[in-house]
Protein backbone atom coordinates (compact mmCIF):
# COMPACT_ATOMS: atom_id res chain seq x y z
CA UNK A 1 0.00 0.00 0.00
CA UNK A 2 1.58 3.82 -1.39
CA UNK A 3 1.72 5.58 2.08
CA UNK A 4 0.09 8.76 0.97
CA UNK A 5 -2.04 11.46 3.00
CA UNK A 6 -5.44 9.27 2.38
CA UNK A 7 -28.08 7.37 8.41
CA UNK A 8 -29.53 6.20 7.31
CA UNK A 9 -31.57 7.70 9.91
CA UNK A 10 -34.38 5.96 8.46
CA UNK A 11 -37.53 5.28 10.35
CA UNK A 12 -36.25 2.04 11.30
CA UNK A 13 -35.51 4.40 14.47
CA UNK A 14 -32.69 2.12 15.68
CA UNK A 15 -29.83 3.79 17.64
CA UNK A 16 -26.29 1.98 16.69
CA UNK A 17 -24.58 1.04 19.55
CA UNK A 18 -20.74 1.63 20.14
CA UNK A 19 -18.94 -1.57 18.04
CA UNK A 20 -20.53 0.26 15.07
CA UNK A 21 -19.77 3.28 12.69
CA UNK A 22 -21.27 6.27 11.65
CA UNK A 23 -25.00 7.82 9.81
CA UNK A 24 -26.07 5.84 6.63
CA UNK A 25 -23.25 3.84 6.12
CA UNK A 26 -22.62 3.46 9.44
CA UNK A 27 -22.56 5.34 13.26
CA UNK A 28 -19.63 6.67 15.43
CA UNK A 29 -19.09 7.22 18.77
CA UNK A 30 -18.06 11.01 19.73
CA UNK A 31 -14.60 11.43 18.14
CA UNK A 32 -11.99 12.99 20.96
CA UNK A 33 -9.40 15.68 19.79
CA UNK A 34 -5.78 13.97 19.49
CA UNK A 35 -3.81 15.04 22.46
CA UNK A 36 0.07 15.09 21.84
CA UNK A 37 2.97 12.10 22.63
CA UNK A 38 6.69 11.81 23.59
CA UNK A 39 8.46 10.49 20.22
CA UNK A 40 12.08 9.67 20.07
CA UNK A 41 12.85 12.84 22.47
CA UNK A 42 10.28 14.81 20.78
CA UNK A 43 6.92 16.55 21.10
CA UNK A 44 4.94 15.57 18.23
CA UNK A 45 0.98 15.67 17.74
CA UNK A 46 -0.68 12.47 17.08
CA UNK A 47 -2.21 12.23 13.52
CA UNK A 48 -5.68 13.15 13.29
CA UNK A 49 -8.45 11.09 10.97
CA UNK A 50 -10.14 14.43 10.88
CA UNK A 51 -7.37 15.48 8.48
CA UNK A 52 -8.25 13.16 5.88
CA UNK A 53 -5.83 10.98 6.08
CA UNK A 54 -5.23 7.98 3.58
CA UNK A 55 -5.61 4.41 5.86
CA UNK A 56 -3.06 2.05 4.79
CA UNK A 57 -5.78 -1.12 6.35
CA UNK A 58 -8.85 -1.78 8.18
CA UNK A 59 -9.26 -4.75 9.78
CA UNK A 60 -11.54 -6.22 12.77
CA UNK A 61 -10.07 -8.43 15.36
CA UNK A 62 -12.12 -11.77 16.44
CA UNK A 63 -13.52 -9.55 18.91
CA UNK A 64 -15.19 -7.15 16.64
CA UNK A 65 -12.86 -4.40 17.44
CA UNK A 66 -11.87 -2.58 14.03
CA UNK A 67 -8.56 -0.91 14.03
CA UNK A 68 -7.26 1.90 11.33
CA UNK A 69 -3.67 1.85 10.34
CA UNK A 70 -2.13 4.87 9.00
CA UNK A 71 2.03 4.42 9.43
CA UNK A 72 2.85 3.37 12.70
CA UNK A 73 -0.15 4.33 14.00
CA UNK A 74 -3.41 3.23 14.40
CA UNK A 75 -7.08 3.83 16.01
CA UNK A 76 -8.83 1.75 17.56
CA UNK A 77 -12.84 1.45 17.29
CA UNK A 78 -14.47 4.07 15.68
CA UNK A 79 -13.44 7.22 18.01
CA UNK A 80 -10.41 8.33 20.37
CA UNK A 81 -7.11 8.98 19.40
CA UNK A 82 -4.56 7.19 17.18
CA UNK A 83 -1.84 5.22 19.25
CA UNK A 84 1.56 4.04 18.32
CA UNK A 85 0.95 0.33 16.60
CA UNK A 86 3.69 -1.29 18.34
CA UNK A 87 1.74 -0.70 21.48
CA UNK A 88 -1.25 -3.01 20.57
CA UNK A 89 0.65 -5.27 17.85
CA UNK A 90 3.81 -5.47 19.57
CA UNK A 91 5.83 -8.19 17.36
CA UNK A 92 4.97 -6.26 14.52
CA UNK A 93 7.97 -3.85 15.47
CA UNK A 94 10.29 -7.15 17.14
CA UNK A 95 9.91 -8.94 14.29
CA UNK A 96 10.06 -7.05 11.27
CA UNK A 97 10.37 -3.08 12.71
CA UNK A 98 7.38 -1.89 10.94
CA UNK A 99 6.95 1.48 9.86
CA UNK A 100 3.23 0.73 8.04
CA UNK A 101 1.12 -2.14 6.78
CA UNK A 102 0.58 -2.56 3.04
CA UNK A 103 -2.97 -4.42 4.01
CA UNK A 104 -4.84 -6.75 6.44
CA UNK A 105 -7.33 -8.96 6.67
CA UNK A 106 -9.46 -11.22 9.36
CA UNK A 107 -9.77 -14.74 8.66
CA UNK A 108 -12.98 -16.33 7.98
CA UNK A 109 -13.15 -19.98 7.37
CA UNK A 110 -14.69 -22.34 10.79
CA UNK A 111 -13.55 -25.03 8.86
CA UNK A 112 -10.03 -24.28 9.56
CA UNK A 113 -9.42 -23.24 13.21
CA UNK A 114 -5.96 -22.64 12.64
CA UNK A 115 -6.28 -19.48 11.04
CA UNK A 116 -10.58 -18.73 11.50
CA UNK A 117 -10.73 -15.08 13.18
CA UNK A 118 -7.12 -14.67 12.39
CA UNK A 119 -5.68 -11.23 11.54
CA UNK A 120 -3.18 -11.62 8.79
CA UNK A 121 -0.91 -8.43 8.50
CA UNK A 122 1.16 -7.97 4.82
CA UNK A 123 4.34 -5.41 4.00
CA UNK A 124 6.34 -6.09 0.87
CA UNK A 125 6.63 -10.03 0.60
CA UNK A 126 6.17 -10.91 4.12
CA UNK A 127 2.79 -12.33 6.15
CA UNK A 128 2.52 -11.78 9.70
CA UNK A 129 -0.66 -13.96 11.55
CA UNK A 130 -2.21 -12.69 14.93
CA UNK A 131 -5.13 -14.26 17.55
CA UNK A 132 -5.35 -12.19 20.63
CA UNK A 133 -2.80 -9.79 19.56
CA UNK A 134 -0.30 -11.62 19.34
CA UNK A 135 2.10 -13.17 16.78
CA UNK A 136 1.10 -16.74 15.77
CA UNK A 137 4.11 -19.00 15.48
CA UNK A 138 6.26 -19.95 12.45
CA UNK A 139 5.38 -16.21 11.64
CA UNK A 140 6.27 -14.31 9.68
CA UNK A 141 6.44 -16.47 6.53
CA UNK A 142 6.54 -15.42 2.59
CA UNK A 143 3.34 -14.33 1.55
CA UNK A 144 3.73 -16.87 -1.16
CA UNK A 145 4.13 -19.70 1.24
CA UNK A 146 0.71 -19.39 3.25
CA UNK A 147 -1.38 -17.58 -0.30
CA UNK A 148 0.37 -18.85 -3.02
CA UNK A 149 -0.46 -17.33 -6.22
CA UNK A 150 -0.89 -13.85 -4.34
CA UNK A 151 1.82 -11.55 -5.34
CA UNK A 152 3.71 -9.20 -2.97
CA UNK A 153 3.57 -5.40 -2.25
CA UNK A 154 -0.20 -5.33 -1.86
CA UNK A 155 -2.45 -2.28 -1.68
CA UNK A 156 -5.33 -4.07 0.31
CA UNK A 157 -7.03 -7.00 1.38
CA UNK A 158 -10.25 -8.12 2.63
CA UNK A 159 -12.34 -11.69 3.90
CA UNK A 160 -15.46 -12.70 1.95
CA UNK A 161 -16.94 -15.34 3.23
CA UNK A 162 -18.77 -18.19 1.70
CA UNK A 163 -22.93 -16.72 1.11
CA UNK A 164 -21.37 -13.46 -0.22
CA UNK A 165 -18.57 -14.81 -2.35
CA UNK A 166 -19.19 -18.44 -3.79
CA UNK A 167 -16.76 -19.74 -1.27
CA UNK A 168 -14.60 -18.75 1.53
CA UNK A 169 -12.43 -16.23 0.02
CA UNK A 170 -10.23 -13.43 0.16
CA UNK A 171 -9.43 -10.23 -2.18
CA UNK A 172 -6.29 -9.00 -2.52
CA UNK A 173 -5.89 -5.83 -3.97
CA UNK A 174 -3.14 -4.28 -6.28
CA UNK A 175 -3.03 -1.37 -8.36
CA UNK A 176 -6.32 -1.89 -10.24
CA UNK A 177 -5.94 -5.89 -10.08
CA UNK A 178 -7.85 -8.24 -7.95
CA UNK A 179 -6.90 -11.36 -6.88
CA UNK A 180 -9.72 -13.65 -5.51
CA UNK A 181 -8.35 -16.59 -3.58
CA UNK A 182 -10.35 -19.37 -2.69
CA UNK A 183 -9.10 -20.57 0.91
CA UNK A 184 -9.86 -24.14 1.15
CA UNK A 185 -8.47 -25.11 -2.93
CA UNK A 186 -6.17 -22.05 -1.89
CA UNK A 187 -6.56 -21.34 -6.22
CA UNK A 188 -6.21 -17.39 -7.38
CA UNK A 189 -8.18 -15.86 -10.01
CA UNK A 190 -7.39 -12.32 -11.11
CA UNK A 191 -9.49 -9.88 -12.22
CA UNK A 192 -8.98 -6.05 -13.50
CA UNK A 193 -11.47 -3.69 -12.03
CA UNK A 194 -10.33 -0.64 -13.65
CA UNK A 195 -13.89 1.13 -13.27
CA UNK A 196 -13.22 1.07 -9.07
CA UNK A 197 -10.38 3.72 -7.31
CA UNK A 198 -7.07 1.84 -6.36
CA UNK A 199 -8.24 0.74 -2.77
CA UNK A 200 -5.51 1.34 -0.40
CA UNK A 201 -7.67 -0.47 2.40
CA UNK A 202 -10.36 -2.48 2.32
CA UNK A 203 -13.17 -3.64 4.77
CA UNK A 204 -15.74 -5.32 4.97
CA UNK A 205 -18.31 -4.39 7.33
CA UNK A 206 -22.11 -6.56 7.70
CA UNK A 207 -22.08 -7.98 3.85
CA UNK A 208 -21.07 -4.25 3.22
CA UNK A 209 -17.38 -3.76 1.03
CA UNK A 210 -15.82 -0.72 1.51
CA UNK A 211 -12.54 0.31 -0.92
CA UNK A 212 -10.69 3.10 0.94
CA UNK A 213 -8.97 5.76 -1.49
CA UNK A 214 -7.77 8.82 -0.30
CA UNK A 215 -9.77 9.77 2.76
CA UNK A 216 -12.79 8.79 0.48
CA UNK A 217 -14.91 5.41 -0.04
CA UNK A 218 -15.89 3.34 -2.38
CA UNK A 219 -18.94 0.93 -1.85
CA UNK A 220 -18.73 -2.42 -4.37
CA UNK A 221 -20.24 -5.94 -4.82
CA UNK A 222 -17.35 -8.29 -3.59
CA UNK A 223 -17.80 -10.63 -6.54
CA UNK A 224 -18.56 -8.25 -9.63
CA UNK A 225 -16.89 -4.78 -8.50
CA UNK A 226 -19.77 -2.57 -9.99
CA UNK A 227 -20.62 0.08 -7.64
CA UNK A 228 -24.06 0.89 -6.76
CA UNK A 229 -25.06 4.30 -5.64
CA UNK A 230 -23.42 8.03 -5.60
CA UNK A 231 -19.86 7.51 -4.96
CA UNK A 232 -17.05 7.65 -3.86
CA UNK A 233 -17.88 9.62 -0.48
CA UNK A 234 -15.97 11.18 2.32
CA UNK A 235 -15.00 8.84 5.36
CA UNK A 236 -15.47 11.48 7.33
CA UNK A 237 -18.88 11.89 7.36
CA UNK A 238 -19.31 7.90 7.92
CA UNK A 239 -16.54 6.49 9.65
CA UNK A 240 -15.46 9.12 12.51
CA UNK A 241 -16.98 12.24 14.02
CA UNK A 242 -15.65 14.90 13.06
CA UNK A 243 -16.10 18.62 13.29
CA UNK A 244 -18.34 19.66 10.21
CA UNK A 245 -18.67 16.86 9.20
CA UNK A 246 -21.56 13.99 9.05
CA UNK A 247 -25.27 13.43 8.55
CA UNK A 248 -27.66 13.42 11.41
CA UNK A 249 -25.52 14.77 14.02
CA UNK A 250 -27.32 15.99 17.20
CA UNK A 251 -30.48 14.03 15.95
CA UNK A 252 -32.24 12.81 18.99
CA UNK A 253 -31.66 8.64 19.23
CA UNK A 254 -34.73 6.62 19.48
CA UNK A 255 -35.74 5.34 22.58
CA UNK A 256 -36.34 1.26 23.31
CA UNK A 257 -40.34 2.41 24.33
CA UNK A 258 -40.80 4.19 21.07
CA UNK A 259 -39.59 1.15 18.49
CA UNK A 260 -41.22 -1.22 16.89
CA UNK A 261 -40.82 -3.13 14.00
CA UNK A 262 -42.99 -4.52 10.60
CA UNK A 263 -41.16 -7.77 10.28
CA UNK A 264 -38.44 -10.45 11.42
CA UNK A 265 -37.51 -13.83 9.86
CA UNK A 266 -34.30 -15.73 10.45
CA UNK A 267 -32.94 -17.18 7.43
CA UNK A 268 -32.04 -21.03 6.33
CA UNK A 269 -27.92 -19.83 6.69
CA UNK A 270 -28.78 -18.29 10.18
CA UNK A 271 -28.94 -14.72 9.49
CA UNK A 272 -31.42 -12.80 11.42
CA UNK A 273 -33.34 -10.03 10.04
CA UNK A 274 -35.60 -7.19 11.42
CA UNK A 275 -37.19 -4.82 9.15
CA UNK A 276 -39.39 -1.57 10.11
CA UNK A 277 -40.36 0.94 7.04
CA UNK A 278 -37.59 1.11 4.53
CA UNK A 279 -34.76 -0.13 6.17
CA UNK A 280 -33.64 -3.28 7.50
CA UNK A 281 -30.91 -4.64 10.41
CA UNK A 282 -29.14 -7.82 11.12
CA UNK A 283 -29.59 -8.86 14.22
CA UNK A 284 -27.16 -11.71 15.01
CA UNK A 285 -24.01 -9.30 13.87
CA UNK A 286 -23.41 -8.71 17.66
CA UNK A 287 -19.26 -8.81 17.68
CA UNK A 288 -18.92 -6.61 14.81
CA UNK A 289 -22.07 -4.12 15.72
CA UNK A 290 -25.86 -3.60 13.99
CA UNK A 291 -26.87 -0.90 11.71
CA UNK A 292 -30.16 -0.85 9.80
CA UNK A 293 -29.69 -0.12 5.64
CA UNK A 294 -32.33 0.45 3.04
CA UNK A 295 -34.16 -2.94 2.09
CA UNK A 296 -33.73 -1.95 -1.43
CA UNK A 297 -30.22 -2.34 -1.08
CA UNK A 298 -29.81 -6.11 -0.36
CA UNK A 299 -33.83 -6.54 -2.18
CA UNK A 300 -33.69 -4.29 -5.29
CA UNK A 301 -37.44 -4.35 -5.97
CA UNK A 302 -38.78 -3.59 -2.58
CA UNK A 303 -38.16 -0.13 -1.70
CA UNK A 304 -41.33 1.19 0.32
CA UNK A 305 -41.12 -1.57 3.28
CA UNK A 306 -43.03 -4.71 3.87
CA UNK A 307 -45.28 -6.26 5.68
CA UNK A 308 -43.96 -9.51 6.51
CA UNK A 309 -41.35 -11.53 5.53
CA UNK A 310 -40.67 -16.05 6.37
CA UNK A 311 -37.85 -18.20 4.93
CA UNK A 312 -38.47 -21.44 3.88
CA UNK A 313 -36.44 -23.78 1.64
CA UNK A 314 -33.52 -21.51 1.01
CA UNK A 315 -36.04 -18.88 -0.08
CA UNK A 316 -36.99 -15.51 1.90
CA UNK A 317 -40.85 -14.40 0.90
CA UNK A 318 -41.44 -11.05 1.36
CA UNK A 319 -45.09 -9.79 1.23
CA UNK A 320 -46.49 -6.37 0.68
CA UNK A 321 -49.82 -5.60 0.45
CA UNK A 322 -51.29 -8.40 -2.09
CA UNK A 323 -47.98 -9.08 -3.62
CA UNK A 324 -45.38 -11.33 -2.53
CA UNK A 325 -41.74 -11.61 -3.53
CA UNK A 326 -39.57 -14.67 -3.23
CA UNK A 327 -35.98 -14.44 -3.58
CA UNK A 328 -33.21 -17.40 -3.96
CA UNK A 329 -31.18 -17.40 -0.79
CA UNK A 330 -27.93 -17.53 -2.49
CA UNK A 331 -24.58 -15.70 -2.30
CA UNK A 332 -26.71 -12.50 -2.67
CA UNK A 333 -30.85 -12.79 -3.13
CA UNK A 334 -31.80 -12.44 -6.09
CA UNK A 335 -35.34 -12.21 -7.32
CA UNK A 336 -37.27 -15.51 -8.73
CA UNK A 337 -38.47 -14.91 -12.11
CA UNK A 338 -41.69 -14.83 -12.55
CA UNK A 339 -42.00 -12.47 -9.00
CA UNK A 340 -43.85 -10.60 -7.39
CA UNK A 341 -47.27 -12.56 -7.98
CA UNK A 342 -50.64 -11.79 -6.45
CA UNK A 343 -50.46 -13.51 -2.52
CA UNK A 344 -53.49 -14.75 -3.28
CA UNK A 345 -52.37 -16.60 -6.17
CA UNK A 346 -48.82 -18.07 -4.35
CA UNK A 347 -50.68 -18.47 -0.49
CA UNK A 348 -54.12 -18.78 -1.01
CA UNK A 349 -54.99 -16.15 1.00
CA UNK A 350 -55.56 -12.59 0.53
CA UNK A 351 -53.85 -9.31 1.67
CA UNK A 352 -52.40 -6.67 3.29
CA UNK A 353 -51.21 -9.54 6.31
CA UNK A 354 -49.38 -8.58 9.23
CA UNK A 355 -46.71 -11.63 10.11
CA UNK A 356 -45.87 -14.61 9.01
CA UNK A 357 -43.43 -17.34 10.22
CA UNK A 358 -42.48 -20.92 9.53
CA UNK A 359 -40.91 -23.56 12.79
CA UNK A 360 -37.95 -24.95 11.81
CA UNK A 361 -38.11 -28.41 9.55
CA UNK A 362 -41.85 -27.52 8.90
CA UNK A 363 -43.53 -26.90 5.66
CA UNK A 364 -46.27 -24.59 6.99
CA UNK A 365 -46.60 -21.29 7.29
CA UNK A 366 -48.31 -19.34 9.86
CA UNK A 367 -49.74 -16.23 8.66
CA UNK A 368 -51.60 -13.35 10.96
CA UNK A 369 -54.06 -11.35 9.63
CA UNK A 370 -55.96 -9.11 11.96
CA UNK A 371 -56.82 -11.03 15.20
CA UNK A 372 -57.03 -14.36 13.43
CA UNK A 373 -53.82 -17.26 12.38
CA UNK A 374 -53.95 -19.37 9.10
CA UNK A 375 -51.94 -22.40 8.56
CA UNK A 376 -51.02 -22.76 5.07
CA UNK A 377 -49.07 -25.97 4.22
CA UNK A 378 -46.38 -24.91 1.59
CA UNK A 379 -45.43 -28.37 0.48
CA UNK A 380 -49.05 -28.54 -1.11
CA UNK A 381 -50.34 -27.37 -4.63
CA UNK A 382 -52.38 -25.35 -4.93
CA UNK A 383 -51.56 -23.90 -1.78
CA UNK A 384 -54.72 -23.11 0.54
CA UNK A 385 -55.52 -21.29 3.74
CA UNK A 386 -57.08 -23.12 6.90
CA UNK A 387 -60.39 -21.42 8.48
CA UNK A 388 -58.84 -18.92 10.28
CA UNK A 389 -58.23 -19.58 14.74
CA UNK A 390 -58.33 -16.83 16.71
CA UNK A 391 -55.09 -15.32 18.47
CA UNK A 392 -54.78 -13.14 21.42
CA UNK A 393 -54.41 -9.96 20.33
CA UNK A 394 -56.46 -7.86 17.91
CA UNK A 395 -53.12 -7.01 15.96
CA UNK A 396 -49.48 -8.07 15.63
CA UNK A 397 -46.66 -6.21 14.26
CA UNK A 398 -44.13 -9.00 13.58
CA UNK A 399 -43.94 -12.83 14.49
CA UNK A 400 -40.48 -15.60 14.29
CA UNK A 401 -40.34 -18.83 15.43
CA UNK A 402 -37.29 -20.72 16.83
CA UNK A 403 -35.61 -22.89 18.80
CA UNK A 404 -37.30 -21.68 21.80
CA UNK A 405 -40.42 -21.31 20.33
CA UNK A 406 -42.99 -18.36 19.06
CA UNK A 407 -42.02 -14.65 19.74
CA UNK A 408 -44.91 -12.08 18.60
CA UNK A 409 -43.94 -8.61 18.37
CA UNK A 410 -46.66 -5.97 19.51
CA UNK A 411 -45.09 -2.01 19.69
CA UNK A 412 -42.72 -1.76 21.49
CA UNK A 413 -42.98 -5.19 23.78
CA UNK A 414 -42.77 -9.02 22.67
CA UNK A 415 -44.16 -12.61 23.95
CA UNK A 416 -43.10 -15.64 24.14
CA UNK A 417 -45.19 -19.13 23.58
CA UNK A 418 -43.80 -22.63 23.12
CA UNK A 419 -45.49 -23.08 20.09
CA UNK A 420 -48.40 -22.02 17.09
CA UNK A 421 -50.55 -24.12 18.87
CA UNK A 422 -49.92 -22.29 22.23
CA UNK A 423 -49.92 -19.21 20.70
CA UNK A 424 -53.45 -19.63 18.82
CA UNK A 425 -55.23 -21.45 22.25
CA UNK A 426 -54.04 -19.15 24.57
CA UNK A 427 -56.20 -16.54 26.22
CA UNK A 428 -54.07 -15.41 28.61
CA UNK A 429 -50.89 -12.52 27.37
CA UNK A 430 -47.40 -14.58 29.18
CA UNK A 431 -44.98 -11.59 30.52
CA UNK A 432 -44.17 -9.29 28.06
CA UNK A 433 -40.59 -8.81 27.32
CA UNK A 434 -39.36 -5.10 26.76
CA UNK A 435 -37.23 -4.01 24.05
CA UNK A 436 -33.76 -3.55 25.22
CA UNK A 437 -30.26 -2.04 23.81
CA UNK A 438 -28.47 -5.29 23.45
CA UNK A 439 -31.64 -6.96 21.01
CA UNK A 440 -31.82 -3.04 19.11
CA UNK A 441 -29.07 -0.62 19.91
CA UNK A 442 -31.81 1.83 21.04
CA UNK A 443 -32.06 3.88 24.10
CA UNK A 444 -33.35 3.33 27.59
Amino acid sequence: MKLLLPALCLCLALATSHAAPMHHEMMADHHHGPPEHEHDGHHEALPDRCDGIEFDAIVPDEKGTTFFFKGDHLWEGFNGPAKLSNGTFKELDEYHHLGHVDAAFRMHHKEKADDHDHIFFFLDDKVFSFYDHKLEKGYPMDIEQKFPGVPGHLDAAVECPNGECSTDSVLFFKGNEVHHYDITTKTVKKRTWSHLPNCTAAFRWLEHYYCFHGHNFTRFHPVTGVVEGSYPKDARNYFMRCPNFGHGAGRRPIRCSEMKIDAITTADDGKKYAFKDKAYMRLDSHRDGKHPFPIARAWKELSDGVDAVFSYDNKMYMIKGDQVYIYKSAAHYVLIEGYPKPLKEELGIEGPVEAAFVCQDHHIVHVIKGPKMYDIDLSATPRTASQGISVPFPHIDAGTCGPDGITVFVGSEFFKYESPKTFSASRIRPQPHKFTPEIFSCEE
